[in-house]
C-alpha cells in the first residue's frame, strides 16, 4: 500500500493535500509541505514524480516568488491540456482573503506563474470571498474550479464553483462565477461543519465530485456527490464513502482532502491524506475505485 510522506520539510513527516497526473509517460505527484524560509515556517507545494503512481521520489519544490504568495502556497489541483501542466494552487495564510492561483510548465517540475494572480476569488454577497483547495475538470467545452470557502460566520465550509473557457488562458479575466451559492455544503451528521478539497472526474456525462466531510482529523472523511451540469450536485450516500481507519491505524484520526485520477489504462486511483495522531504526522495514501452505473465503489 502506499504509504508517502516528506520528511525533508520543517514539519517531519509531513504531506498533505494530493494532486496526481500523468505527463509524458511519468507520474507528477503535488503535495503541500512545510518549509523553513526566512526564519519563518511557511506552506509550500511539493513536487515528486514516480514511474508507476505508487512509489513516489521527491524532486522540487515550487518556489514561493510572488507577492500573494509570501506567507505560503498549498493544496494544489493539477490537470494536463494539450502539452502542458496546468497547477491551480491557494495561497495560504490570508485568511479571508486567500484565492487562487495558476501556473504552467512544459516539463511538470518548473513553472511560469501567473502574472494576474491570484487569478480567481468569489464575490463576498454569499461567502466570505475566500478561496482554497482547487480542483479543475474538462466539463461541457468548459475549464471548472471547484473551491472551499466558508460563509460569513466563519462556521460553515462550503464548496463553490466557477469556470472559464478552454481556449482562454486561465488568468484572472477568463473566469465567471458559476453561481451565488454553495454547490455542495455539509447537511449529514458525519459531514459537521465542513465540506472542502473537491476532486472531480468525469464519467458518463456526469461530473462526480468527492470531498472531504467534516474539518481535519474530526475525524474527516471522504463523500461523494454527483452532477449533470457542474452546477447541481446530488449526493450519492448519506455516510462517508471512505472512511477513517480503526484505532491503531495509519489513517485512524483522518482519511480526507481527496484527488481522484484515472491512468492510460482506464483505472481510477482515489488519493487521499491520513493522520493517527491528531495531525501531527502526515501520510500519503490511495485505493482504487470504480464507477458502475452512477456510483462509485472501492476495489478491495
Amino acid at each position: 500500500m502506499m504509504m508517502f510522506t516528506d520528511t525533508t520539510g520543517s514539519i517531519k513527516e509531513f504531506a498533505k493535500d494530493p494532486a496526481v497526473i500523468k505527463f509524458k509517460g511519468v507520474y507528477y505527484l503535488y503535495y503541500s509541505v512545510f518549509i523553513e524560509e526566512d526564519g519563518q515556517e511557511k506552506l509550500c507545494i511539493g513536487i515528486a514524480t514516480s514511474n508507476d503512481g505508487e512509489n513516489w521520489d521527491i524532486v522540487s519544490r515550487l518556489p514561493l516568488t510572488q507577492e500573494c504568495e509570501q506567507k505560503g502556497i498549498g493544496a494544489p489541483g493539477a490537470i494536463v491540456l494539450g502539452d502542458k501542466v496546468h497547477l491551480f494552487y491557494q495561497t495560504y495564510g490570508n485568511w479571508e482573503t486567500d484565492a487562487i492561483c495558476h501556473a504552467v510548465s512544459k516539463n511538470g517540475i518548473d513553472f511560469v506563474k501567473d502574472e494576474s494572480n491570484p487569478i480567481f476569488h468569489p464575490t463576498t454577497d454569499w461567502c466570505i470571498g475566500r478561496a482554497i483547495d482547487a480542483d479543475v475538470v474538462v466539463f461541457k467545452d468548459k475549464l471548472f474550479l471547484y473551491y472551499a470557502t466558508r460563509d460569513h460566520k466563519w462556521e460553515i465550509q462550503k464548496v463553490g464553483a466557477a469556470y472559464a473557457p478552454l481556449d482562454s488562458d486561465f488568468s484572472r479575466n477568463a473566469w465567471t462565477q458559476a453561481v451565488t451559492h454553495a454547490v455542495v455544503e455539509p447537511e449529514h451528521p458525519w459531514e459537521g461543519k465542513c465540506i472542502e478539497a473537491p476532486a472531480t472526474i468525469v464519467d458518463n456525462d456526469a461530473i462526480y465530485m468527492f470531498y472531504g466531510g467534516a474539518y481535519n482529523c474530526a475525524p474527516q472523511q471522504i463523500g461523494c456527490a454527483v452532477s449533470k451540469d457542474g452546477v447541481a450536485f446530488n449526493k450519492c450516500f448519506d455516510k462517508p464513502f471512505l472512511t477513517c481507519g480503526k484505532e491503531g491505524e495509519w489513517n485512524s484520526s483522518e482519511s480526507g482532502h481527496p484527488y481522484v485520477f484515472k491512468d492510460d489504462d482506464g483505472k481510477v486511483w482515489l488519493y487521499y491524506q491520513g493522520s493517527n495522531n491528531m495531525g501531527e504526522t502526515w501520510y500519503l495514501s490511495r485505493k482504487e475505485i470504480v464507477l458502475k452505473e452512477g456510483v462509485p465503489y472501492i476495489v478491495e
